[in-house]
């Protein structure tokens, strides 16, 4: 996958720091392609101020020279959030130490950390500061508060998702899901495989923001008395049970199942149907808990 999005602004929620190798090789390729242009434009520079005398050809060559090796990284990793050419190649990104998006003051207290640590000792101090680190941060990430994560990992699994409490259920089962995009999906799913593993602060930040997009999306507040992760999760948990029953309703012909009494779409689930039906209180009058349709009583034969 191209890189796990949580926030909505490309943050991968698990924050895996990148190894010193892979580190290396991206700083490798911008080195190469920003003196290539640096060469470049230099060589423009020297031939349109021939006629200059050396002070002036002098002062332009210290300005390129600011503008190209130092002010091009730092433009680059402002305008792309972080992905330079060289960690585009590598799957890499820079992000702040909370997860999110790096501004341009990150990348400008970075780029000019980079001068020393990288231009003017060969890449000895950032190799050093990162070995002794242990999240692998030279010392333009430990001033920037950024740190260098791995993009490309896999999705972690989710784990199985419990059923929330009936009157949760209840409040989320009218819930019109068919504008949420699948990147918040993708975004909650993630966020419950991995809430566990962040910090408590950050994690009901990331909680808040993903429930109050899925009200956005949905047109429904989320409840003031539920806390977001457990919104999220119930959410989750009966856009899922949608899901299956969707599937199961469709045989592997592709054909709709029927139904005695109704068309496709009233095909009443019989796993769904039994299970209300024995634990509501209405004893199966009531509501089904996510197709919002009235029920009849009636259980299929298996």
């Amino acid at each position: 996958m191209s890189g796990p999005v949580v926030t909505g602004e490309a943050v991968a929620l698990e924050l895996r720091p990148a190894k010193l190798l892979s580190r290396g090789a991206a700083v490798l390729i911008d080195l190469v392609v920003t003196w290539l242009v640096f060469l470049l434009v230099m060589v423009g520079v020297l031939v349109t101020t021939a006629s200059l005398d050396e002070a002036a050809v002098a002062a332009v060559s210290v300005a390129v020279f600011l503008l190209v090796p130092v002010g091009g990284p730092i433009a680059v990793e402002t305008l792309s959030h972080g992905r330079s050419l060289g960690k585009w190649a590598c799957g890499l990104r820079v992000v702040r130490e909370d997860g999110g998006p790096i501004r341009f003051r990150h990348a400008l207290v970075r780029g000019a950390m980079g001068v020393v640590e990288i231009l003017l000792t060969v890449g000895v101090v950032a190799c050093v500061a990162s070995l002794v680190s242990e999240r692998g941060r030279r010392v333009g990430d430990v001033f920037a508060g950024t740190l260098v994560v791995r993009e490309r990992i896999p999705v972690a699994r989710v784990p199985e998702l419990a059923a929330p409490e009936p009157w949760l259920a209840q409040r989320v089962n009218g819930l019109d899901l068919s504008s949420v995009p699948d990147s918040l999906w993708l975004a909650v799913r993630q966020y419950l495989g991995r809430a566990r593993q962040l910090d408590a602060q950050v994690a009901a930040a990331m909680a808040g923001r993903l429930a109050g997009e899925l009200a956005t999306r949905t047109g429904v507040p989320v409840p003031a008395e539920v806390p977001a992760g457990s919104y999220l999760a119930a959410v989750a948990y009966e856009r899922r049970e949608r899901e299956l029953r969707k599937a199961e309703a469709v045989p592997r012909g592709g054909v709709e199942a029927e139904v005695p009494g109704g068309g496709a779409d009233a095909v009443p689930e019989a796993r769904d149907v039994g299970r209300e039906i024995f634990s509501s209180e209405g004893g199966g009058g009531g509501e089904g808990r996510s197709g919002g349709q009235a029920g009849t009583g009636f259980v299929p034969p298996v």
